[in-house]
C-alpha cells in the first residue's frame, strides 16, 4: 500500500510539472493534471490538498534535488572558479529539464499568493545562505572581497543568476543581453581573485573594509 501511495505521488508531481510547461501556473488545473496522470481527481486532493499544494510540493523537490547538487559541487576540493564554472553548466542543464520554468512560475505566482511567496522565499533563501557560505569561505582564506561582505557578494551572484533565468526564458538574444557569456565571464574575476590574492596564514577572518 505504501509503495502503490508512493507511485501515485510521483505520478502526480510528473504530471504536474508537464502540464506547468506546457500550460503555465495560471492556466494549469488540478482536473487537467489528473487526467494527465491518469488517477481520480481525488487520489490528487489526497496528496496534496489543492493546486497551490501540488505546485509548492514539486517545487520543493525540485529545488532540494538541486541544492543538493550544489553544495556537492561547492564542497569539492577545486580552485573556486571551476566550480562557478559548473554552476553556469548546471543552469543549462536546469533551462532544458524545465527547472527554471517552474521556479520562475512560482515567483510570478508568488505576487499574488502569500502561501506561495512564503515558501518560495524560505525555499529560495537556501541558495542565499549557501552561496553565502561560499563567499565567506572565500573571504577567510583570501581576505576582504573588495568592497563587499560575504552576503552581498552572495546576494549579488544569487540575484545575477535569478534575473539572468528569467531574460532567457523570455527569449533574450545575444545582440540585446549576452545573458549566458556574462555570467560565465564572472569565473574569469573569479580565477584573477583566487590567483592574485595569497591565501590568509591559518585561514583566520579577515576583517571587512566596511567595518574597519
Amino acid at each position: 500500500m505504501v509503495e502503490a501511495a508512493v507511485d501515485t505521488r510521483t505520478l502526480i508531481l510528473e504530471a504536474a510539472r508537464r502540464r506547468l510547461l506546457a500550460d503555465g501556473y495560471a492556466g494549469m488545473s488540478t482536473r487537467k493534471v489528473a487526467d494527465e496522470a491518469g488517477v481520480p481527481l481525488s487520489q490528487l486532493h489526497y496528496h496534496f490538498g489543492s493546486k497551490g499544494g501540488l505546485i509548492l510540493a514539486l517545487f520543493a523537490e525540485d529545488n532540494q534535488h538541486r541544492l543538493e547538487r550544489q553544495r556537492r559541487m561547492y564542497a569539492a576540493e577545486v580552485p573556486l572558479w571551476k566550480r562557478y564554472e559548473q554552476a553556469c553548466d548546471f543552469l543549462e542543464d536546469d533551462l532544458e529539464s524545465g527547472y527554471v520554468r517552474v521556479l520562475q512560475e512560482m515567483v510570478a505566482a508568488s505576487w499574488s499568493n502569500e502561501e506561495i511567496g512564503d515558501a518560495v522565499r524560505e525555499l529560495l533563501g537556501d541558495w542565499y545562505r549557501l552561496l553565502a557560505t561560499v563567499a565567506r569561505e572565500a573571504e577567510r582564506r583570501y581576505g576582504p572581497l573588495g568592497p563587499f561582505t560575504a552576503e552581498e557578494l552572495a546576494t549579488l551572484i544569487s540575484n545575477a543568476f535569478i534575473g539572468s533565468e528569467s531574460l532567457l526564458l523570455l527569449g533574450f538574444d545575444r545582440q540585446v543581453a549576452p545573458i549566458r557569456s556574462a555570467l560565465r565571464r564572472v569565473a574569469v574575476v573569479i580565477r584573477r581573485f583566487e590567483e592574485g590574492s595569497a591565501p590568509v596564514e591559518g585561514g583566520t577572518d579577515a576583517s571587512h573594509p566596511a567595518e574597519r
